[in-house]
């Protein structure tokens, strides 16, 4: 079941406990892929107890890393969670909206995330901006926050729930695969420098506008191929705006080759 396949990234959480309760619900589910980004104090002996003898292998095999970029590389899909609305938190998904898409990224043999932020204080802006999507489950208006063990528990069920009703088939390679996590943030960063150089965006808070863009882009599957058309169309833009002297083309930093399929 691709099910499986699903990553569970917990963004600097603070106590040990709950992600031990987390692995709990994840096992409920049937999903043992845990990161854990930057988290505070963790202690695997105080997570095991929450998690039980059954879902230890899973703290066991949870992977840390130090950025979220880190955490989501790979994937075809970042689904993040807020509580909050408002500003470009709109468009919000519920988990039942939300698990078609993932399932669906899943079966043809990509790999999808669910983010989740602090418990305090969830995700920011920031990190919702590596985010192709936002979920926000409904809660009554006395306590819309909900424990991080609970929140991963709803999402991952109705992703379950619904693997149930999809029997899964097996496809064949893909004529051509989606964009990774890291060309589409190779993408925004080379759409901002030339929607920049064209005075489209500001240079006061540059990243704040660009997020429009970025919520646009996530409203559909980018495929390899039209991320080199957009790329070629970045370039060409900001040739132009260099010749006419209101930009400069910067060579593009990183280790990813954009020339190959």
């Amino acid at each position: 079941m691709p099910i499986k396949q699903l990553r569970v990234v917990l963004f600097r959480p603070k106590y040990s406990e709950n992600v031990g309760s987390v692995a709990r619900a994840m096992l409920n589910m049937g999903v043992g892929n845990l990161i854990l980004v930057d988290p505070l104090g963790y202690d695997i002996e105080r997570a095991a107890p929450l998690a039980t003898v059954h879902a230890r292998h899973i703290l066991e095999a949870a992977r840390i890393t130090g950025t979220l970029a880190e955490a989501l590389a790979g994937t075809s899909l970042a689904v993040g969670t807020t509580a909050r609305t408002g500003g470009w938190r709109k468009g919000l998904l519920t988990p039942g909206k939300a698990a078609p898409e993932i399932f669906a990224r899943l079966c043809d043999g990509g790999e999808a995330a669910l983010v989740f932020g602090p418990e305090d204080r969830g995700l920011t802006n920031d990190e919702t901006s590596l985010c192709d999507q936002l979920v926000m489950i409904p809660a009554h208006p006395d306590c819309t926050s909900l424990n991080l063990s609970q929140a991963v528990l709803i999402l991952l069920y109705e992703c379950f729930q619904y693997s149930l009703t999809k029997p899964f088939e097996p496809k064949g390679p893909p004529t051509e695969r989606d964009a990774s996590f890291e060309e589409r943030q190779a993408l925004f960063a080379n759409m901002q420098a030339a929607l920049s150089d064209i005075d489209f965006l500001k240079d006061q808070n540059s990243e704040y506008w660009m997020m429009p863009v970025r919520r646009f882009f996530s409203r559909f599957r980018l495929r390899r191929n039209e991320f080199n058309l957009l790329m070629g169309i970045c370039r060409q833009v900001r040739g132009m705006a260099a010749r006419s002297g209101r930009g400069a083309i910067e060579e593009s930093k990183g280790s990813i080759d954009f020339s190959g399929k």
